[in-house]
């Protein structure tokens, strides 16, 4: 059964993208950055909630204090991104709900008054926008790196406050000279997938 998307964007979002090492140095714009929010907004997350937050990482004075949280093998790679976002979790995200559950308007009150609650649906509903983000930046032409290898307390407390947690930071850009690793396996249908 074939999918209903074209195959060449298929491609483009997943069989062909890759995670990027290198970048050119051609430079990422804001509009870029809103077209693909603008688009990645719609992608579903429980009860609505919204809790990705994304800093754009753009001076030089910003970057090298990034750079310093980076692990080593990462350093390089943030240094030389065109763009670099931090995508974090607002643990506060509740505070919005109201207006983006108009129907349900309780659900801030009933399911996210306590804080381990909301901490933990702000790191599982903005780890999904991330996933989205990041198939995003593809859909917009770009390559992203996301990565995990960072200090997270030093870029909480030089980026963001307590009420938000650092998940990835992503350098995004057109790939540059040898931006790839080769391809690592995947696990195929019959190793993932079982029916009940």
């Amino acid at each position: 059964m074939s999918l209903a998307l074209d195959p060449a964007a298929q491609d483009l979002l997943f069989r062909e993208a890759r995670t990027a090492n290198t970048f050119t140095d051609e430079p990422v714009t804001d509009e870029q950055v809103q077209a693909i929010y603008d688009l990645v907004k719609y992608g579903p997350t429980a009860f609505n909630q919204t809790p990705l937050r994304v800093v754009l990482v753009r001076s030089a004075e910003a970057r090298e204090r990034l750079v310093t949280h980076m692990a080593e093998g990462n350093q390089a790679k943030t240094a030389g991104a065109p763009l670099v976002a931090i995508l974090a979790a607002d643990n506060e995200f509740h505070e919005e709900l109201p207006t983006l559950l108009p129907h349900f308007p309780q659900a801030k009150d009933l399911f996210f008054s306590e804080r381990p609650a909301r901490e933990s649906a702000a790191s599982l509903n903005a780890a999904l926008q991330a996933a989205y983000f990041i198939v995003g930046v593809r859909a917009a032409g770009l390559a992203a790196g996301p990565m995990t290898g960072y200090d997270a307390a030093g870029v909480q407390k030089e980026f963001l406050d307590d009420d938000h947690t650092p998940l990835m930071v992503v350098n995004i850009g057109k790939p540059g000279e040898d931006a790839w690793f080769p391809r690592s396996p995947r696990l195929s249908f019959d190793e993932v997938v079982t029916t009940v």
